[in-house]
């Protein structure tokens, strides 16, 4: 199943965004909404927490009372380092429940606030954020959750800024605009990607390379390598293998066929047609049968990248061979 994490700064608009893909029928895993049901009245979680930080973080109604507790651990490291290790661990629990649950092929958008800050990219086919001006988001959270604007600046700031988050985004939704020129953006985005990729990933094929055409050079190529080389890095755990961005677009400022060139670099062939392919398929990156040359000169196997908006040409090759000096 194609895996998307959807994140974005407190008051970007993130609950609509997964709302709407919802409505296209993805199965959507609010990370929000677990962190509360894994500490509700009668949990372990809960338990846990009141044996770690006292009865002063219960309401009257015996519910945690949350404000109390963030005003504990907001500026203590260590606390806020103990409560996490009581709920995250039963939150990546519940995912897994979820995540296995749902039918085979679906499209399941993981709800994650603090999905960058947590360094989770890696872990998803593909990242959507949802950016949203500064005093966009600051109306909001006063208007409609209440806060004052000390208090929504102090949440804003407490989080990745949109540089960092611009950094981890395959896609990068705005929500400026009206509610249904969010929704164009999230339709589109459905129809033409997520979908299509879901089918590839399926049927572990790989979308059609562009035409050769050059064109301009884009500067967040570096960008897009490294969140491809993250997530090939990952797959391929526990073997630590090297992976080196090849090609024109490595160049800055070179126009280019639009093509990220990878190479993997292993120890054999061996290694390439054993269940290193699978791992790979998996991770959204198939093999393509009819390319690739397999002579003693030029010894490698070729795979693409099942996102038809991010082509690629992975080289698995052997350590030491022409090619991989190349």
């Amino acid at each position: 199943m194609l895996m998307v994490g959807l994140t974005g700064g407190i008051g970007s608009g993130k609950s609509a965004v997964a709302a709407r893909l919802a409505g296209w029928g993805a199965v959507i895993v609010d990370a929000d909404r677990l962190s509360r049901e894994v500490v509700a009245p009668g949990t372990e979680g809960l338990a846990e927490i009141v044996a770690t930080f006292g009865d002063q973080v219960l309401g009257p109604d015996g519910a945690l009372d949350r404000a109390a507790l963030g005003s504990l651990v907001f500026t203590d490291e260590p606390g806020r380092r103990a409560l996490e290790a009581i709920i995250h661990p039963r939150v990546r629990t519940r995912t897994a429940e979820l995540v296995a649950a749902a039918p085979p092929g679906a499209v399941v958008v993981n709800d994650v606030p603090l999905l960058v800050e947590s360094g989770l990219g890696p872990t998803y086919h593909l990242v959507v954020v949802v950016q949203t001006a500064l005093s966009i988001r600051l109306e909001r959270l006063t208007r409609d959750r209440g806060m004052e604007p000390a208090e929504a600046r102090r949440r804003i700031a407490a989080q990745a800024d949109d540089a960092r988050r611009r950094a981890a985004a395959d896609v990068l939704l705005t929500n400026d605009g009206t509610r249904d020129e969010l929704h164009r953006e999230v339709d589109a985005l459905w129809a033409d990607r997520l979908l299509p990729y879901a089918v590839n990933l399926r049927d572990r094929r790989a979308a059609q390379l562009p035409r050769p055409e050059r064109a301009e050079a884009d500067p967040t190529w570096p960008e897009q390598y490294a969140r491809l080389a993250a997530r090939i890095h990952r797959a391929v755990a526990p073997a630590d293998l090297r992976i080196d961005h090849i090609g024109s677009t490595v160049v800055p400022e070179l126009d280019s066929v639009d093509v990220i060139d990878i190479q993997l670099t292993v120890p054999s062939l061996d290694d390439a047609d054993g269940p290193l392919t699978e791992q790979l398929a998996e991770a959204g990156f198939p093999r393509l049968p009819e390319a690739g040359r397999d002579t003693p000169r030029w010894p490698e196997r070729v795979h693409g990248n099942a996102d038809p908006a991010r082509p690629v040409r992975l080289y698995v090759r052997q350590v030491g061979s022409p090619t991989w000096r190349t």
